[in-house]
C-alpha cells in the first residue's frame, strides 16, 4: 500500500480504532486514533458531546470505524463516521474496560504519530475482538498481544538463547534481564546484577506464545502461578522499555481485588476453597 504525503492531503478516508477521547472546547472531543493507513493520528470530532449528535455513538473508545477526515488548521476534523465493529461487550463491565484500556495505552506508548503499521493495526483489531468475545482467558489474550506488539515495535525479547554467552537455552530454570533484553543461562544469570530468576515452565509458555499464531497459542493453559510469573516478567520488561509504569494495570488490579472480595463474601463457606488448575502439556 502506497503511503501518501499527508501534508498534501485535504481529505482522507481511513479505517481506524478509537483508542481514547478527551473533552475539547464546549461540545467537541479530541480523538486518538490508530488507523490502518497512517498509524496513530489525532482528530477533532465537532459537536459530539451534544445530545443530538449523530456521530457520537460511532466514536466511542475501542470501536473500529470508517472515517472521513478533513484537514483543519491544526488537526484533522471528523466529517463522517460509520461503525464497523462496536465491541460493545467491552463496555459492559469494568474488567473489560480495563483490559481494553491496557491494550490501547500500550499501543499508544509504543508507537508514534503518522507511522503506518498495518500488521500492528491487525493485531490491535484482533485483540479487541478476542477480549470482546471473551472465549479465552484475558491473561492469554494480553500476553500474546504484549509479545507480538514488542516484536512489531522492534523490542522482541530474546527467549531462545542466552543474551550473554549466546548458548541455546536448556530445559531448566533460567534468568531474565530486562536491561539486557532477554533470557540468561544459569551460569551467566548468577553473576548478572539485573537478572531475575524465571522458571522453566514460564519460559516455555512465553516462547510458545511468541512463536505461535493465535490459534496455536490457544493451546496454552498455564496454571495460575505460571500465569502470574509470565505477567510479572513482561510487565517488568515493558516498564524498562517505556521508562515508566503504565496506568491501566493498577486500575485492573483494583477491579480484580474488588471483584474477588465481592465473590468471596457472596459464596457459601464450603465453596470458598480454591480450585487447583493443572497445566496443559505443550511440547515446546
Amino acid at each position: 500500500m502506497a503511503v501518501m504525503n499527508l501534508a498534501q492531503e485535504r481529505v482522507l478516508k481511513v479505517e481506524a480504532v478509537v483508542l481514547e477521547h478527551q473533552e475539547w472546547g464546549e461540545a467537541d472531543r479530541l480523538l486518538t486514533l490508530f488507523t490502518r493507513e497512517y498509524g496513530r493520528m489525532r482528530a477533532i470530532a465537532k459537536g459530539v458531546r451534544r445530545i443530538r449528535s449523530r456521530k457520537a455513538g460511532h466514536l466511542e473508545p475501542f470501536t473500529r470505524v470508517a472515517l472521513v477526515l478533513a484537514r483543519g488548521r491544526d488537526l484533522w476534523i471528523v466529517t463522517q463516521a460509520e461503525t464497523l465493529e462496536a465491541n460493545l461487550a467491552l463496555h459492559g463491565d469494568l474488567e473489560g474496560i480495563g483490559y481494553a484500556s491496557y491494550v490501547a495505552e500500550l499501543l499508544e506508548r509504543l508507537t508514534y504519530e503518522e507511522g503506518p503499521n498495518p500488521n500492528l493495526y491487525r493485531l490491535l483489531v484482533d485483540t479487541l475482538r478476542r477480549l470482546d468475545e471473551n472465549l479465552d482467558p484475558p491473561a492469554l489474550i494480553l500476553r500474546y498481544f504484549e509479545l507480538h506488539i514488542l516484536d512489531l515495535a522492534g523490542f522482541r525479547p530474546e527467549l531462545t538463547e542466552c543474551v550473554t554467552c549466546r548458548r541455546l537455552i536448556q530445559p531448566e530454570d533460567q534468568y531474565f534481564s530486562s536491561s539486557l533484553g532477554g533470557v540468561l543461562c544459569p551460569t551467566c544469570g548468577k553473576v548478572e546484577p539485573s537478572a531475575r530468576p524465571v522458571s522453566m515452565n514460564a519460559l516455555r509458555y512465553l516462547r510458545h506464545l511468541q512463536r505461535s499464531t493465535y490459534p496455536e497459542a490457544r493451546r496454552a493453559r498455564p496454571n495460575p502461578a505460571i500465569t502470574t510469573e509470565m505477567e510479572r516478567i513482561l510487565r517488568d520488561y515493558l516498564t524498562y522499555i517505556l521508562e515508566a509504569r503504565l496506568n491501566s494495570p493498577e486500575f485492573i488490579r483494583q477491579v480484580r481485588q474488588n471483584l474477588s472480595t465481592t465473590e468471596s463474601s457472596s459464596r457459601p463457606p464450603e465453596e470458598n476453597a480454591s480450585a487447583t488448575i493443572s497445566d496443559t502439556v505443550i511440547d515446546l
